[in-house]
């Protein structure tokens, strides 16, 4: 534990009270009620957008089907072969180039059916024509269950004519454009909805999907009365996974009583200035740079590396959030891990292991705040939903790879939850690419007028079990 003063009075900002994480529940859950809302909706920032998604596999489902997994610069083709509970799954992970993820959106979906060509023709399906599940994990307005426009873009990608546009068309028009293969688009999802379906495959309790990673988002299971938006059927069941698109709560303002000076800096040299604060403040993307700014001033402060500057902490985005998991994994005292990172990865030949300290008490401030601002939504939506037991399916690297998330998360969690209401975190392997070909298993057993309700599922209004 760190206990000098200076160094405190700079980190103070990142340490969150009870009485702050209270009021963040309370300004969430307004936002969400906000977003929910047909008046509101409009001027709300966390979207909460109807997926059309209501249905979980019900076990019956047989067959092939494909899934499309782009969220980051990974890009994941997947074929998924159901035999009711079996799975059998393969996937390649194609790297999308950073002229792709800024050029035209023309050249992005050309890409993304060149890798599909390159992956079918390597499965040996090429003349197939089978149903696939689009994960497109990007804030989106649905327009039904296979169709779905994009309202911005977000970690990085800014490629044009895409914005406003349906996403499902244009992989479409990618696709008829080469005329060597052909597919069935059944579904568009969001990444959080893949990981939930995903997880409700086998547990039926599942409730809410959060994705940590790169960027963080959430879906939930909302009865439909509450959704004053929706515009679908109101037979059961009656209730539909919405797309919360928080990463965007606090664009408003109403997270800056939080917001540190470091926060402010990630924000200005964003390429969406003003938008998704509360991501910056919790993914993956921004972590590692969250530290380095702490690091910059705790330098020029005289309170590190002697006050002598690296170089190489003047790069933006040069201290990897990787590097936060790894050195907190090292539960020995002298911070070895830490100090390695220092001199062997970043080059800094003269950092001492009390610096290595420093960077280490740094590191886990910073991931302990994002683990804390997770837990926050989620126990918001817990007690929102009322459910008796909750099951939390997780998928991203931070929830993934950090240490001490988990548990992070779950302190918190039980600090802020009703009493009444039990919870358990999951962690979804494969989510979000998995649960898209669920989504298109439902999506293509319900086309075909076969029964896609999992009957292990309850209603939102019928008992749940312990």
């Amino acid at each position: 534990m760190v206990t000098n003063s200076k160094v405190q009075a700079i980190t103070a900002p990142l340490c969150l009270s009870d009485e702050q994480l209270r009021k963040c529940m309370t300004l969430f859950l307004a936002e969400m009620k906000k977003g929910l809302g047909k008046e509101t909706n409009a001027a709300a920032d966390v979207k909460m957008l109807p997926t059309y998604v209501r249905a979980i596999p019900s076990g019956q489902e047989e067959g092939k089907f494909l899934a499309l997994d782009l969220g980051g610069t990974n890009f994941r083709v997947l074929l998924i072969d159901l035999k009711g509970r079996s799975v059998k799954m393969s996937s390649k992970i194609f790297n999308v180039p950073q002229e792709i993820m800024v050029g035209t959106g023309a050249a992005l979906f050309d890409h993304i059916a060149e890798c599909m060509y390159r992956f079918m023709y390597a499965e040996g399906i090429l003349d197939q024509v089978l149903p696939l599940g689009f994960t497109f994990s990007f804030p989106c307005r649905q327009l039904g269950l296979a169709s779905a426009k994009l309202i911005r873009w977000t970690k990085g990608f800014s490629a044009s004519n895409v914005e406003g546009e349906d996403v499902a068309k244009l992989l479409k028009e990618a696709v008829k454009r080469r005329g060597d293969f052909d597919v069935d688009i059944v579904a568009v999802v969001n990444d959080t909805t893949g990981t939930l379906m995903s997880c409700g495959h086998s547990t039926p309790t599942a409730f809410i999907g959060l994705i940590l990673g790169t960027g963080c988002n959430a879906c939930y299971m909302e009865r439909i009365e509450n959704v004053e938006l929706w515009d679908g059927d109101t037979n059961e069941p009656k209730e539909v996974i919405i797309n919360m698109e928080c990463g965007a709560f606090g664009d408003n303002g109403v997270l800056d009583f939080i917001r540190t000076e470091f926060d402010q800096h990630i924000d200005n040299e964003s390429i969406n200035k003003g938008n998704q604060k509360y991501e910056k403040m919790t993914s993956g993307m921004y972590l590692g740079e969250l530290v380095r700014l702490v690091l910059l001033k705790l330098t020029e402060a005289g309170l590190l590396f002697g006050g002598k500057l690296p170089a190489v902490l003047k790069k933006k985005d040069v201290f990897y959030t990787k590097y936060l998991s790894e050195i907190e994994a090292d539960a020995d005292e002298t911070v070895t891990r830490s100090h390695k990172i220092l001199r062997d990865e970043l080059g800094i030949s003269y950092a001492t292991k009390e610096d290595a300290e420093l960077v280490r008490y740094v590191c886990s401030l910073v991931s302990s705040r994002a683990a804390i601002l997770a837990a926050i939504a989620m126990v918001t939506i817990m007690n929102h939903m009322k459910r008796p037991m909750t099951t939390v399916g997780i998928d991203g690297s931070v929830y993934k790879y950090h240490p001490k998330v988990h548990t992070i998360m779950t302190e918190t969690i039980n600090r802020f939850i009703d009493p009444n209401l039990k919870f358990k975190l999951m962690l979804s392997e494969d989510g979000s690419g998995k649960g898209a070909a669920l989504i298109a298993a439902v999506a293509a057993y319900q086309k075909a007028g076969k029964p896609a309700l999992s009957d292990a599922k309850p209603a939102a209004t019928a008992p749940t079990k312990k």
